[in-house]
């Protein structure tokens, strides 16, 4: 189908960094790129197409000068910096009635954490969460985010306005803003954010897992970035999916359509190189020879996505330079990688618009099925590496007992995981019959990973 929010964005969003008709090419493959008239004009041209309709087309009404980051004034010669970035969510708060900012924790530096809430939430509208750049020595994702948040928000093309009436957006712009003025992978203790996502013990962790449970996405996107292993591990975008286990097989299936039908032939259709992350392949075949991440392992975002009833997607865009003309200057590295980033964007878009029903009867299947109580819950493996005998609960137990002490140091952490539990005694009781049943074993069961602590599995029901 044509991807038309893509191309309604695109033309909105001229990115203005991409200089003159003359001037440089896409860094990947130095093919010449056309000036801003001619996209805009070509974009322009394509979205009357797609949007052609018995009834006319309201003139757009877009704010004359829509706020721009300091990496777009700067023609990506520098990333937008934290003062920067709130002025600018401040300027597309006070210009779009679209678009509500909220503080919703605080870093140990004392930098605020922020959801943009993008769209109106009605019933049974899709709801869409853009985690930016939880490393924060990985900047691109972020930028994507913000200029992608503001063409939302000043947006007046009819298919943009249909996508949001029935669309939630919510971004977190900067997930780990101590580690982005830092310019460090770890928050200001120096812990990875996205190793966090089971025991919660950061700020930055505990505010993600709080906008999950509360604002019960459809579908969680992870922007990330990595370093290149030329020539087996070098494409522009890595994409990945929740390889876990204990995934649903509805938001498993759903969560690789948004990878292989949508992002990654976005990523295509714009020129940029894909493939999966973590995966080496033969750069004369194209086949796999290795792995080297991208497990099951469940306290990562894109595993604990699914296992909180979200189609998940890891988004991974290339650092290194590896055309001449990107290692002579660093801006056009800069650009490529955002621009790969904003593509991406587009594909996620139109999954959402185009996939809407299958993708919200994945998330409501995945979030009954906990009260079946019914098949193993596993403690290891991933979709492409099978759990060992040890690893698999084939008759998981009815609950698990905490007693106070325990209790007492994890409560908190529990409900911010949308676990229900119940007073026992001193201590308290978790069942499994509930919607997080497959998430639970793996907080506290005995042979867990990475658990919140020890429970005492009740196996009388």
């Amino acid at each position: 189908m044509t991807p038309r929010i893509t191309r309604a964005l695109r033309m909105l969003s001229p990115h203005p960094w991409l200089g003159p008709a003359s001037g440089p090419g896409r860094p990947p493959s130095g093919a010449p790129r056309r000036g801003p008239a001619v996209l805009r004009r070509g974009a322009a041209a394509a979205v009357l197409a797609a949007l052609a309709a018995p009834f006319a087309i309201a003139p757009a009404e877009a704010a004359p000068h829509p706020p721009r980051t300091g990496f777009e004034t700067s023609h990506g010669a520098r990333w937008t910096g934290p003062g920067e970035e709130q002025t600018f969510l401040g300027a597309v708060d006070r210009g779009s009635d679209r678009v509500a900012v909220e503080r919703i924790g605080t870093t140990k530096e004392g930098r605020p954490l922020q959801l943009v809430r993008i769209g109106k939430q009605r019933p049974a509208t899709t709801t869409v969460l853009l985690v930016c750049s939880q490393h924060g020595d990985e900047p691109a994702g972020r930028e994507a985010c913000l200029t992608t948040l503001r063409d939302l928000a000043f947006a007046q093309d009819r298919a943009t306005r249909a996508f949001l009436s029935r669309t939630t957006v919510l971004v977190l712009p900067t997930a780990n803003p101590d580690g982005r003025a830092a310019d460090t992978r770890g928050n200001a203790d120096g812990v990875d954010v996205n190793r966090d996502h089971i025991a919660l013990k950061t700020a930055e962790g505990r505010a993600i897992a709080a906008v999950v449970r509360d604002e019960r996405p459809d579908v969680i996107y992870d922007l990330h970035e990595y370093g290149a292993t030329p020539p087996y591990y070098d494409k522009d975008l890595f994409v990945l999916w929740p390889r876990n286990l204990n995934v649903v097989s509805p938001v498993h299936g759903v969560s690789r359509v948004l990878s292989e039908r949508y992002v990654r032939p976005a990523a295509t259709r714009d020129g940029y190189s894909s493939g999966h992350y973590g995966i080496w392949t033969d750069p004369v075949t194209g086949d796999p020879i290795k792995q080297t991440a991208g497990d099951g392992q469940e306290r990562i975002l894109r595993n604990a996505s699914g296992l909180k009833h979200a189609a998940g997607l890891l988004i991974e865009s290339r650092i290194d330079a590896l055309s001449e003309a990107e290692k002579a200057d660093r801006s056009l590295n800069q650009r490529r990688r955002v621009d790969s980033q904003r593509t991406a964007l587009g594909g996620l878009f139109d999954f959402t618009e185009e996939q809407r029903a299958r993708l919200r009867a994945a998330t409501v299947l995945s979030r009954a099925a906990g009260f079946a109580d019914r098949g193993p819950v596993y403690l290891g493996g991933a979709d492409n590496d099978p759990a060992g005998p040890g690893e698999i609960l084939t008759d998981p137990p009815c609950g698990y007992r905490l007693d106070a002490a325990q209790y007492a140091g994890v409560k908190d952490e529990l409900a911010l995981h949308g676990v229900r539990s119940h007073r026992d005694g001193d201590g308290a009781y978790v069942p499994l019959r509930q919607s997080a049943r497959n998430l639970i074993p793996l907080l506290l069961d005995q042979r867990a990973t990475y658990p919140l602590t020890y429970g005492q599995a009740n196996t009388t029901c």
